[in-house]
């Protein structure tokens, strides 16, 4: 993505961390957040691999197209598993949103910014909607005192609230990326 080199290596690490922890949520026990897990992977490190500053590595134009079919396969796939099973529509405006900035860096790499033509009626919508998401999710992080006292221990693959730090740190990356797209 465009944008200073420094504010985009502290991204690719984020989103690398991200998708590293998601790798281990892929040990759950329960399939259904394994599953979500494997999904959220992907979007971390192909974050981590779009985000990587374009001062240091121009990608060529295949490279792009690439992302865009990785992740236009991952929204196939999104609607193909919504037909049996509750659709998860945050993780198909995710894959879709990097559809979307995957194309937009083939049709126009190595240039920063939209130009004297404002920003495109899509990209403001993604913004407008990982910026509810990212408030939506940070509010759902506020500590809520337990009624249900747990007597079991969790392991690593099964903590909400690391999975919703996840969830919200990919949310942030999303803007970042959106806002340099």
């Amino acid at each position: 993505m465009h944008g200073p080199a420094s504010p985009g290596w502290l991204l690719v690490a984020l989103c690398a961390a991200t998708g590293a922890y998601c790798l281990l949520r892929m040990r759950s026990a329960v399939e259904e957040q394994r599953r979500t897990a494997g999904g959220e992977a992907l979007m971390g490190f192909g974050m981590a691999a779009m985000a990587v500053p374009a001062a240091v590595a121009v990608p060529p134009r295949w490279a792009w197209l690439a992302y865009a079919a990785v992740f236009g396969m991952a929204a196939l796939r999104g609607l193909w598993v919504a037909r049996t099973s509750p659709p998860h529509a945050h993780h198909l405006v995710g894959v879709c949103a990097m559809v979307y900035m995957a194309g937009a860096m083939a049709a126009s790499p190595g240039q920063h910014g939209h130009g004297g033509s404002g920003v495109p009626l899509l990209t403001g919508a993604l913004l407008l909607y990982f910026t509810g998401y990212v408030l939506r999710a940070g509010l759902r992080l506020l500590p809520v005192a337990s009624v249900a006292g747990g007597t079991g221990t969790v392991g690593w693959a099964d903590r909400p609230e690391l999975s919703q730090a996840c969830r919200l740190s990919m949310g942030i990356a999303m803007l970042a990326m959106l806002v340099t797209l």
